[in-house]
């Protein structure tokens, strides 16, 4: 597992609030065997002068060109044999690469999934159990409901995975996350959950997702419907259906409310991943 590099793809723009936290929680990680990038994405603030003061490459736009431009351009500068996409405000639990790496390697599968704990809405926190392995369309969507949460920051990709399949962010949206997560897993030949490893989604206001700008919401929300239409036509086009979108939908929906009703105490990282 050593020889096992992990590239993390960190986009910034105009992020020097964030990016002190977010490098020292990705370099205090136990697994060791990290590439970091930051991918200065045309920042006018202090971002890139904070970065250079940690041991990461930085690769720099000259001019804000959007998240899924920065992610794309991680993807090309990475040399791992693992991707991880990491927002700058958002925050792992210290085993997270160890338990991702080690699952990914020691069952081979493409994707490593790990659980999320969604600081504002907390039906979408999702923590694993048990290490399972999915190969069957149905069960891989379903472990996952990545058609409702298409969060690529929660998965660990194999680098000649995604680059076999030529995957890549929608450049000019928002919500480029689902279109680029559903197809990778329906893709994979297997991909595993991993207990112990643990993504913070931290809530921010005035985000990319929740500026409360009426023009910057409505696009969201179009984009929102147009990510929703790819997936929709992709999974159609290949011949499955959606769980919790297009089937399931009850099983998902009373999973929402049984979340909200016993476990809305989660505010952070479980007690045994501490």
């Amino acid at each position: 597992m050593k020889n096992n590099l992990v590239s993390v793809i960190i986009p910034v723009y105009n992020g020097e609030k964030y990016i002190k936290n977010c490098l020292e929680n990705v370099l205090s990680q136990t697994y060791k065997n990290l590439e970091i990038i930051v991918v200065d994405d045309g920042s006018t603030d202090r971002s890139a002068e904070i970065a250079a003061g940690y041991p990461v490459k930085i690769v720099a736009h000259e001019r804000n060109s959007g998240l899924s431009a920065a992610r794309n351009t991680g993807i090309d500068n990475a040399q791992g044999d693992y991707i991880h996409f990491m927002d700058v405000d958002d925050l792992l639990n210290t085993d997270f690469y160890k338990s991702m790496v080690e699952a990914i390697v020691s069952t081979g599968s493409d994707i490593a999934c790990s659980g999320v704990i969604h600081e504002q809405a907390r039906y979408k926190t999702q923590l694993f159990r048990k290490q399972k392995v999915y190969t069957s369309t149905k069960d891989k969507l379903t472990a996952t409901y990545v058609g409702k949460w298409g969060y690529v920051w929660r998965y660990l990709y194999r680098l000649d995975f995604l680059r076999k399949h030529n995957m890549r962010f929608e450049v000019g949206r928002f919500v480029e996350d689902l279109s680029f997560s559903l197809p990778s897993l329906y893709f994979a030949e297997k991909i595993v959950t991993v207990p112990g490893a643990e993504y913070l989604y931290v809530f921010v206001q005035n985000s990319i997702i929740n500026n409360p700008d009426k023009a910057h919401h409505a696009k969201v929300k179009a984009d929102a419907k147009h990510a929703q239409k790819i997936i929709l036509d992709f999974a159609r086009s290949h011949g499955f259906r959606i769980p919790g979108l297009n089937t399931g939908v009850w099983r998902y929906i009373l999973r929402k409310v049984w979340v909200k009703i016993f476990r809305n105490n989660i505010t952070g990282f479980s007690e045994t991943s501490r």
